[in-house]
């Protein structure tokens, strides 16, 4: 087996290979109604209750293009820093499918809507990289294909046919595992920010065809193989450690790659064949003769990038920027929209003036102490316990000295069990901050009566003794003494 790692290069049994991914991604617009109809997109209804005439192929019906769909393609561009080509054709891609019932699926082929543009994508070792975006174009999906529900028949559901859908194709960019899933959980960010696709891939409304090829180090690209209908970004790294690990043994063996399309079966996580791959010239391509040519409106493409809202990169540098947070932890509270929502509704229901501060000390508790509690629920950010403004009512008692930080993670446990505000907690158990100087100073005596060895060697010069009498204080009032206060005081009396 060769020894698969998120490196540029992998190495085998007889020396090292690159690594060279390609993907086409395709999105499902979010829309009430389907490209070339006006038939229902809800998800999960009873079968073939979503069908007009269009979507299921009578003969004479002609297709009326979506406008709304068509900006949300555009929208995706724009945040794709992609081209939006002025003039875009559509195309019938000819195959035979059971569930496709025109025996044609309407595209783009040579003139899509979208051109080149990039996306950025952040690594594990806080490095980026621009991925390279080869074209965005439009098409209609197919319906589905249900073979379990009979032994010896298949069931046809069109409700899906027709839907709009956008096939987002990258260059064969990225090198690893690593880059793959980066750019998916990007894409599927993105996406969500801008409104244009909802992202849920285990509906089937985002999925990848992933195209993976080996090499040695800067020879010519190797045969490629099309990993298809991949529909989770950690399904996409085991099928790339499979295919690679697959394509390397082979070719050390001296065999040969067959360009064909294959599954990725999560059970075993493995690839298996499923068809020779066919190229564009088997689709017999042509321009739709029932749909023109679609020219946009300059204005309408300046308005709909004017009406953008704010993206993860501008969002993540204006928190770095206005909360003094780390570039790491910025960019996972832009990584979803909601949960970048989450935290800027709790600042904004706070009312303290120190800003920087507050935003840094609620970043740190939801990277830390919501997020594992979300994880450990196995819920989102929109299934939170615990709500912006619960959050918000807790750090304000840190910040105005009500409670301590180590008491918070007491009070943020029972909030989470309980659904009670932090306020009500902290009054009905006593859990409030002693800010008492005399409380304080009477207990720091106590404790420095108790050790007066520890008091001597403490002044003879082993100053990390004074963890120690922290501690002991804690320890002694229970958690509630006032930290800032504690040091101060024991700082002066240590001295002598």
């Amino acid at each position: 087996m060769s020894e698969i790692r998120n490196y540029l290069l992998v190495k085998g049994k007889t020396g090292l290979w690159e690594v060279i991914i390609g993907l086409e991604v395709h999105a499902q617009i979010t829309s009430k109604s389907k490209l070339f109809s006006s038939a229902s997109t809800d998800f999960g209804n009873e079968p073939n209750t979503q069908v007009s005439f269009i979507d299921a192929g009578f003969p004479g019906m002609l297709p009326v293009i979506n406008e709304y769909c068509v900006e949300q393609a555009i929208k995706t561009g724009l945040g794709l820093n992609a081209e939006i080509h002025p003039v875009s054709v559509f195309d019938r891609k000819n195959y035979f499918y059971a569930d496709l019932p025109t025996g044609y699926q309407i595209s783009q082929f040579k003139h899509p809507i979208v051109g080149e543009g990039f996306l950025e994508i952040e690594l594990i070792d806080g490095t980026t990289k621009n991925v390279a975006i080869e074209r965005l174009h439009l098409e209609q999906d197919a319906g589905k294909s249900i073979h379990d529900q009979n032994p010896t028949k298949s069931y046809i559901d069109l409700n899906r046919a027709g839907v709009a859908l956008m096939e987002i194709v990258t260059k064969p960019d990225m090198r690893s595992r690593e880059e793959a899933m980066a750019f998916m959980r990007k894409l599927r960010s993105l996406l969500r920010y801008l409104g244009t696709c909802d992202g849920n891939m285990e509906q089937g409304s985002m999925r990848a065809d992933v195209n993976i090829s080996v090499r040695r180090p800067a020879e010519a690209l190797g045969t490629r193989a099309e990993i298809k209908n991949v529909n989770s970004i950690r399904f996409l790294g085991q099928a790339v450690d499979y295919e690679v690990t697959r394509q390397i043994e082979i070719l050390e063996e001296g065999g040969e790659i067959l360009q064909e399309t294959r599954l990725f079966d999560p059970v075993r996580g493995e690839t298996r064949s499923m068809r020779s791959k066919e190229d564009a010239h088997d689709y017999r391509y042509f321009p739709d003769p029932d749909l023109p040519p679609l020219h946009l409106d300059p204005a309408m493409i300046e308005h709909l990038k004017q009406t953008l809202p704010e993206l993860p990169e501008a969002k993540k540098k204006r928190f770095i920027k206005s909360f003094e947070l780390s570039p790491y932890d910025a960019a996972i509270l832009v990584s979803e929209r909601e949960i970048a929502d989450y935290f800027e509704t709790t600042l904004e229901a706070g009312s303290f003036e120190d800003l920087p501060k507050r935003g840094k000390l609620i970043a740190n508790w939801m990277t830390g102490d919501l997020f594992a509690a979300l994880n450990r629920d196995n819920l989102s950010i929109a299934e939170s316990k615990v709500s912006a403004s619960a959050l918000t009512g807790m750090v304000n008692l840190i910040i105005d000295g009500t409670i301590s930080g180590r008491i918070a993670k007491d009070v943020f446990i029972e909030m989470w069990e309980t659904g009670q505000e932090a306020i009500v907690i902290v009054q009905q158990k006593g859990l409030e901050q002693v800010s008492d100087n005399r409380a304080i100073d009477d207990c720091i005596n106590q404790i420095m009566s108790a050790n007066p060895q520890m008091v001597e060697d403490y002044r003879s010069g082993k100053d990390k003794l004074f963890g120690f009498f922290v501690g002991q204080v804690m320890k002694a009032m229970a958690g509630k003494a006032n930290p800032s206060l504690v040091n101060e005081i024991l700082i002066q009396k240590l001295k002598g």
